[in-house]
């Protein structure tokens, strides 16, 4: 189904939805669920909801469609037979029948339920399905005439969000409405009003207390997970959805690692429709998703942008994805040392470990409480010969400017330093070896991150991976985490044995 991101030109936009199979307040609508045509959709729907932790999912195969998506790839004499069935009434009605045209996430699971959470990726449809779902709460038979809720919430991060977005967007209320149903905005109310009646008010996430006084029977919250006070807004939404005999809410948003969306996903009362970006392909630039897929795909933003998956942090992580996602800087300034750090692999070839090459610069300056770190770039490669890394290894150093190559040399003894100097002999070099476990020597870092002393540059996603893998029982990654290995080196060398130097006394000569 389209999204906002999709150009919709004079493309069918929405209809209304009762019930799970019955389309009502149109003139072909029986006939349209219970005709031949859509036997054939029929069975190809998605399946019922099935329980998932302590909530309900269903998540959608890419491969099914929707009614019309199933059409169009039929024979060119189904289409004429359909399109001959319908009267005129009938034809001017088909494209606001949302169900016809919706993609399975994008339709509400059966059963009792207070909150329906569609989680997707980017351009899923996530805010179609919203709107859509508000026209089916408010729109009645007629166009006077009542639907099941009369008082709506609309919520996003901040009013004008709510506006650009969910009322006036593309994929908007107003635009999925038909002529005849289309609401008005009263930009001075900062709401929109119905034929019939109805309204829909816009609040804001960033003012919880809004919602105390305000009633409604239905609601619709999008983009919850980068809510600034997401954990009050919800709560107080709760108090407020309380008319009519079964208040409802519906969540789209983009998963992120947060406590609120994790909680409501795991209520009872919760049910999950979900969808990666790719099963909205058919309205999307291919253009744009060859470029998400080449910049994002296998990192960890990709799995929630693109394939709209909620990633949680391992039990025991040493590193979390909030620790991480709150050390990010665009640059590096007023750094007084260098270093790239080196974790060889113990053999080469295609199934090799990784050799894990790490830029690290540190601000010094001041007693080392002060001190501060940035992690300047990732330059691992795999399945190279020693040349090969050591070449790439003395590249990094020549390009930061580093003061040293820090390099573990457990595995290789002699041979790490002897490869380096083969590409640059007069490198200053440092050799470390390995007298105590990984999670050992990795603790004392991520206590440096978790003192807000350590930042990261772009591009570090591969590295970030395998950070969130380290736990207190150990890597919980495939292989070993090389990157992770060249990281611990390269900031044990600058921030801690770099503090133990600056704290052993000296002695003075009189």
């Amino acid at each position: 189904m389209p999204s906002s991101s999709s150009r919709q030109g004079d493309r069918p936009r929405c209809g209304r939805r009762s019930g799970r199979s019955t389309i009502c307040g149109w003139p072909f609508g029986c006939w349209l669920t219970r005709g031949r045509v859509l036997t054939g959709f029929a069975a190809r729907s998605p399946e019922q909801p099935v329980a998932v932790g302590g909530g309900t999912s269903t998540s959608t195969p890419q491969g099914l469609r929707s009614g019309a998506g199933w059409l169009a790839l039929e024979p060119q004499a189904t289409v004429d037979e359909f399109l001959s069935g319908l009267s005129a009434s009938a034809l001017l009605a088909l494209p606001w029948i949302f169900e016809f045209w919706a993609l399975p996430h994008q339709l509400p699971p059966g059963g009792q339920w207070r909150t329906w959470v569609i989680m997707g990726g980017r351009g899923a449809g996530k805010t179609r399905a919203g709107a859509e779902w508000v026209r089916a709460q408010v729109e009645g038979a007629g166009p006077r005439d009542a639907g099941r809720a009369r008082r709506v919430a609309l919520i996003g991060e901040t009013v004008d969000q709510v506006r650009e977005v969910m009322v006036f967007g593309e994929s908007g209320i107003i635009a999925c409405a038909p002529p005849d149903r289309k609401p008005e905005w009263e930009a001075g109310r900062k709401r929109l009003v119905w034929p019939n009646g109805a309204v829909a008010q816009v609040m804001s996430a960033h003012d919880p207390e809004g919602l105390r006084g305000p009633q409604f029977d239905a609601a619709w919250a999008d983009e919850l997970a980068k809510w600034p006070k997401a954990r009050e807004t919800w709560d107080m939404l709760q108090f407020a959805l309380r008319l009519g005999p079964n208040p409802q809410a519906v969540v789209t948003t983009t998963p992120r690692n947060v406590g609120v969306l994790k909680a409501i996903l795991k209520n009872p009362s919760t049910v999950m429709t979900h969808a990666p970006t790719e099963a909205n392909r058919a309205h999307l630039a291919a253009s744009f998703l060859a470029e998400v897929q080449a910049r994002y795909g296998g990192t960890r933003q990709g799995v929630e942008e693109l394939q709209g998956l909620l990633v949680e942090d391992a039990e025991g992580a040493l590193w979390t994805w909030p620790m991480i996602e709150g050390c990010r800087v665009d640059e590096a300034r007023g750094l007084t040392r260098i270093v790239v750090a080196v974790d060889p692999p113990a053999s080469a070839g295609a199934g090799s470990d990784e050799c894990g090459i790490l830029v690290v610069g540190a601000r010094m300056e001041g007693p080392p409480q002060e001190w501060r770190a940035v992690v300047l770039e990732d330059a691992s490669v795999q399945g190279k010969g020693a040349a090969d890394w050591a070449a790439r290894a003395v590249d990094a150093f020549r390009r930061h400017g580093a003061d040293r190559i820090v390099a573990e040399v457990n595995m290789g003894g002699d041979m790490v330093q002897a490869v380096i100097r083969q590409v640059d002999p007069l490198v200053p070099f440092r050799a470390v070896r390995a007298t105590r476990g990984k999670v050992l020597r990795a603790e004392p870092v991520a206590a440096l991150y978790e003192q807000g002393r350590v930042a990261h540059l772009a591009g570090l996603a591969a590295l970030e991976e395998q950070m969130v893998q380290m736990t207190v029982g150990g890597y919980l990654g495939k292989g070993s985490p090389d990157r992770v290995d060249a990281l611990v080196w390269a900031l044990t060398d600058l921030m801690i044995d770099g503090a133990a130097s600056w704290r052993r006394p000296q002695v003075r000569a009189l």
